[in-house]
């Protein structure tokens, strides 16, 4: 299927060539997945620029370890993604990170009681995500930092709270935050930068009435309805996981009749062997001879080129020298 690339995704990657910055990269790249044309003929073009988004995040880390200042905002990765909450005050970040994760986040009715970025362990099935909590924003007040947290995020949490009189300020300045940003683009589109919008505490009085305002002035914009008071957040977990646009594989080792499937490896979507080998161990790409595919090929156990791409759930054993 032909790619049917836009004159705007061509302007995008025009400008991504004449990057001279990490920032000005990931901000190009970030550019060409919201043009891209979304269809089964981009597919391997879509993980390709993700790959490449994966990699200058990792190495802007690398070279902001390496420096001996002291960065409060950064938030070392873990687990199989990293997913950054960004709200005003009271919107419930604390709260909703600490039902998630059971890390001891510190929740207060006064605004600002975080001050710094705070994360948590989030599990989903059989793997770890990544919640890091963040000190809210407001209409005249970014917290200095906060837009380097965000941008090394695989995905947001927007929190708004659905029973505020000022709800619907609240959704418009972090939107309008965040474009200025180049974080999200204007237009809404799921398949640019991922972000999921939160209306919190829904179970408080006048919170669907202000609900059926934003659906008026957004009526293209995804609302996700919870209340972390009242719990009930495992549809949470999915979105969340989505979110962060990882698929699953397990390892059959050479011999063995049984796969591990407790402890998969997470790559990007548009993964590939060679992707999957180096998640393994950093030398596997270059030793690698064979490799064979159980479940996404066409029969069990067959043997695939280096370059194939994987899908969720598959199994793949790889035969090293």
């Amino acid at each position: 299927m032909p790619a049917n690339l836009t004159p705007q995704y061509y302007s995008a990657e025009e400008a991504y060539k004449k990057a001279a910055t990490h920032e000005e990269k990931i901000e190009a790249l970030q550019n060409m997945l919201a043009m891209i044309p979304k269809h089964k003929g981009t597919e391997k073009l879509q993980g390709e620029i993700k790959k490449k988004l994966a990699v200058l995040r990792k190495e802007g880390k690398k070279k902001k370890s390496g420096k001996s200042t002291y960065n409060p905002f950064h938030v070392e990765r873990q687990g199989a993604g990293q997913v950054v909450l960004v709200g005003f005050p009271n919107t419930g970040k604390s709260s909703l990170v600490g039902a998630l994760t059971r890390a001891k986040v510190k929740t207060a009715e006064y605004p600002f009681s975080t001050a710094l970025p705070q994360a948590g362990m989030m599990p989903y099935e059989n793997i770890h995500i990544q919640l890091v909590d963040t000190p809210p924003i407001t209409e005249d007040m970014i917290p200095p930092g906060l837009i380097g947290t965000i941008r090394e995020a695989d995905a947001l949490l927007i929190l708004i709270d659905a029973g505020a009189d000022d709800c619907l300020e609240q959704l418009d300045s972090t939107l309008t935050f965040l474009r200025e940003r180049n974080v999200i683009p204007e237009e809404i589109d799921d398949d640019s930068f991922p972000y999921l919008i939160l209306a919190n505490k829904v179970d408080r009085e006048n919170s669907q009435d202000n609900l059926e305002i934003i659906k008026e002035m957004y009526p293209d914009l995804t609302l996700h309805e919870i209340s972390v008071l009242q719990g009930d957040l495992e549809f949470l977990r999915k979105l969340i996981y989505k979110a962060v646009d990882v698929i699953r594989i397990y390892s059959k080792a050479p011999g063995q009749q049984k796969p591990d499937l407790e402890k998969p490896f997470t790559l990007k979507k548009g993964g590939t062997i060679l992707d999957f080998a180096e998640a393994i161990h950093r030398d596997f790409p270059d030793k690698l001879k064979n490799s064979y595919v159980w479940g996404s090929t066409k029969f069990d156990g067959q043997a695939v080129a280096k370059d194939y791409v994987l899908e969720e759930g598959d199994i793949v054993e790889l035969d090293v020298e």
